[in-house]
């Protein structure tokens, strides 16, 4: 089940995706879940005690296998107590990167299981075109990476286990650090992964099927900083990546409770993702519905459908707006805020502006906005050039993103776009300028100033409301 640590991965990597798409990238979405490791092997033994049919490729699939945090728990709490278990688990993993038929069977149950609540947040935080695939996709490629390794006499024996050691990586007492690529018992691990995986994406040809990435992006927290940049330069060092090819590790912080500390409920247990989101949409409602006519009254479908735009934009706009580089401090009243640089400002912005464009229209509050079509420009207020100035630094923003691949700059820029539409209209009456021509100006500079907004926001991945 996803928990808050899996929320700046997914939005940080589904913005950077948009963006590169906008540009005109090729891109594939890629979901690395890590199905392989010692976590599976511990829950298929725990399935082999509890669930036996789950190893069963006849009755697998109709096993229920119920709350699966529940079953990690369970199945976490033997291993850490019971060495014999314990030993099973690991024995277990091996088996299953062998391919045994049993293994096997309990894992595509767990993973179908996990599918379909990770699905569910997916869906709520409006993310698309994912490709899943797992660490073990990459199972095939994991023995030629050993053999490559070894035939280049960069892979060692160490201790029983298979490494590959760099020169510029020591530990604390001065030794070299060593990258395990295969462990003692037979095993594989992240790095093996890792590697086949950077061959998979930019070496292998497309007939084989490889990708032939030319850039690739890896959206993970900034504590695996140093296990990529071993990997990178034991992929270069071995030719398992194209020499025009970049590898480039996406790091960010840690998303923390409001004191600085771990993000935690009360009782001390990670924060479940869906329990945060749904959180938000209550907020947001509750403050949307006090504002009515009838805040004592019961929701309408559309007010429902506004707090959920609200309450998932202010989560994803809350994370995106900061250095993804830094820990940030995770506040709904910060974020639910109108004011300041956040998701519900620029939502009202963007309301605001479809409001001034149905008034000058003459069209019903209710309808959908029917822009009009575009005029010639004029300039009589420093206002106006003003806004002109920030409306035409877009692509610069975009070009930037593009390259240096930090969302916040599109957040910066979107609020620094609605400062200067919220100064323009102050000065700039739009329905009762002086002349037809510059009324249609001005209403050409609202259109542009929406556009921009909305186009941002559908780049960070947050929907846009005509009324709010």
């Amino acid at each position: 089940e996803m928990h808050v640590g899996h929320l700046r991965s997914t939005i940080i990597g589904d913005t950077l995706c948009n963006v590169l798409e906008f540009a005109g990238h090729d891109v594939v979405r890629l979901n690395h879940v890590g199905d392989w490791g010692t976590q599976f092997g511990m829950l298929v033994e725990h399935l082999r005690d509890e669930y036996p049919q789950a190893l069963n490729t006849e009755t697998a699939g109709d096993v229920e296998l119920g709350d699966l945090v529940l079953l990690y728990k369970a199945a976490k709490k033997r291993f850490d107590a019971d060495d014999e278990f314990k030993l099973r688990a690991r024995e277990g993993v091996v088996k299953l990167q062998a391919g045994n038929a049993e293994e096997i069977a309990a894992w595509e149950s767990l993973c179908a299981a996990s599918r379909v609540e990770y699905q569910k947040i997916y869906d709520q935080l409006n993310i698309k075109g994912l490709e899943e695939r797992g660490e073990s996709f990459y199972n095939p490629f994991l023995n030629g990476v050993i053999e490559d390794l070894e035939k280049q006499e960069l892979a060692v024996e160490s201790e029983g286990a298979t490494v590959v050691f760099l020169d510029n990586f020591k530990n604390r007492d001065g030794t070299m650090l060593p990258l395990m690529v295969r462990k003692s018992d037979g095993g594989f691990n992240y790095a093996t992964t890792d590697l086949a995986a950077v061959r998979q994406r930019t070496s292998m040809a497309s007939a084989e099927g490889g990708e032939e990435a030319d850039r690739v992006l890896y959206v993970t927290d900034s504590g695996q900083a140093q296990h990529f940049d071993m990997v990178f330069q034991v992929a270069k060092k071995a030719s398992l990546v194209r020499e025009d090819a970049s590898l480039e590790h996406v790091p960010f912080g840690l998303v923390q409770g409001e004191d600085g500390k771990k993000f935690a409920t009360r009782s001390g247990d990670t924060v479940k993702l869906k329990d945060l989101l749904n959180e938000a949409i209550r907020i947001a409602g509750a403050d949307i519905q006090a504002r009515t006519e009838d805040p004592d009254g019961e929701m309408s479908d559309e007010l429902k459908q506004v707090a959920q735009v609200v309450g998932i934009g202010a989560v994803k706009y809350a994370d995106l707006s900061m250095n993804r580089e830094s820990n940030y401090r995770f506040s709904y009243e910060r974020m639910l805020s109108l004011n300041g640089n956040t998701a519900p400002y620029m939502l009202y912005a963007y309301a605001r502006i479809c409001g001034i464009i149905r008034k000058a229209i003459g069209q019903a509050e209710a309808q959908t906005v029917q822009w009009p079509e575009p005029s010639e420009i004029v300039i009589s207020h420093e206002a106006e050039r003003e806004l002109i100035r920030n409306l035409i630094k877009l692509p610069d923003v975009l070009k930037e993103v593009e390259r240096d691949l930090y969302p916040n700059r599109m957040c910066d820029y979107l609020f620094e776009t609605s400062q200067k539409f919220n100064q323009f209209y102050e000065n700039c009456s739009v329905n009762n300028a002086e002349t037809p021509e510059l009324k249609a100006s001005r209403l050409s500079l609202c259109m542009a100033t929406a556009g921009t907004i909305r186009l941002l926001m559908d780049l960070l991945g947050i929907e846009v409301v005509e009324r709010l």
